[in-house]
């Protein structure tokens, strides 16, 4: 049926609030933004007159289309080369959606989407469209078509198993700065020690080049071997500058709400690096090199301004 101008409207209205839930669902931009698509095709098919509630039924054929989204994920990221990481989004992407809370802001951080991948589809769903949107259960059993009490038990599975991920410590924009600005110094040190002290002892370092660009299949493990490998990434080398397309500018900001180093060549971004701090220090680093990955976030870059970049790296 061909949608009224209205029915356009009320999906446009939508869109921001589906395409986050999609992103925090599948840890990837461009999937959620297919899923969100895939949404309005069933929307446009639909008598949008004979649906009573839009946004819940909305909400519920993006939802069901993400389960059926990472069954097959789960396929193919057994074939993945190396280690999976999700899209990184940077300051002020709106896919980010909600941060009013702490519980919003830290159920998009990258260290939480690293965690959610350990949960059935089911859980990670419950998990998101509670701890992020504030659905209650009643509504997320109609969702999943599930039991209310079903859901409950399920939610509180899903948030203990990201409780015991290690804790992550919220930190403000400026703060994070901060701690990127320290690391750094650290890494182009030529030094070992500055930056293991900067590490807590069972620091790990992951990397995901998706068979694209070469990232070390096993995490660096422990605050030593962390920091030997952040000094030779940081060391200038022509091997490095080949492979990335040139010299690098390395800037400090946010990704998914953690402090990030981002490397640009010209224009491009080529890596973004999210550093989860915990109060013992840094406790993990996340390396997102795969190009098909970063391709939303050289568009967010392009567009706006960042100043001049903290050094130029290799």
């Amino acid at each position: 049926m061909a949608l009224t101008v209205s029915d356009v409207d009320r999906f446009e209205a939508s869109r921001p609030r589906l395409e986050a839930i999609a992103y925090r669902l599948l840890g990837s931009a461009s999937e959620a933004e297919d899923a969100v698509q895939e949404t309005y095709l069933r929307w446009q098919a639909a008598d949008a007159d004979q649906i009573e509630v839009p946004e819940a039924w909305l909400t519920r054929v993006l939802t069901n289309l993400c389960l059926n989204q990472l069954a097959s994920a789960r396929a193919r990221r057994e074939t993945y080369v190396g280690q999976w990481l999700p899209e990184p989004l940077l300051a002020g992407d709106p896919m980010l959606g909600p941060a009013d809370t702490a519980e919003q802001r830290e159920s998009v951080s990258y260290a939480v989407l690293a965690l959610l991948e350990r949960l059935s589809p089911n859980e990670r769903a419950v998990y998101v469209l509670r701890e992020a949107f504030d659905y209650r259960h009643r509504e997320i059993a109609e969702i999943l078509d599930i039991t209310e009490a079903a859901s409950q038990q399920i939610f509180h599975r899903a948030k203990k198993h990201v409780a015991d991920g290690k804790a992550r410590t919220e930190i403000d924009e400026a703060a994070a700065r901060r701690v990127v600005e320290e690391f750094l110094a650290a890494a182009t040190s030529g030094r070992t020690e500055p930056l293991v002290r900067l590490l807590t002892q069972d620091a790990v370092s992951i990397g995901d080049g998706g068979g694209k660009v070469p990232a070390r299949a096993k995490a660096f493990e422990g605050a030593l071997a962390v920091a030997k490998f952040m000094r030779g990434l940081f060391k200038p080398g022509k091997a490095k500058r080949d492979l990335v397309g040139g010299s690098a500018e390395i800037y400090a900001t946010t990704a998914n709400g953690d402090p990030a180093v981002v490397a640009v060549v010209d224009g491009q971004v080529v890596g973004v690096m999210c550093l989860a701090v915990t109060d013992e220090g840094i406790a993990a680093f996340r390396n997102q090199v795969n190009p098909d990955k970063l391709e939303r976030a050289t568009r967010r870059w392009a567009a706006a301004d960042h100043g001049e970049p903290l050094l130029i790296a290799f």
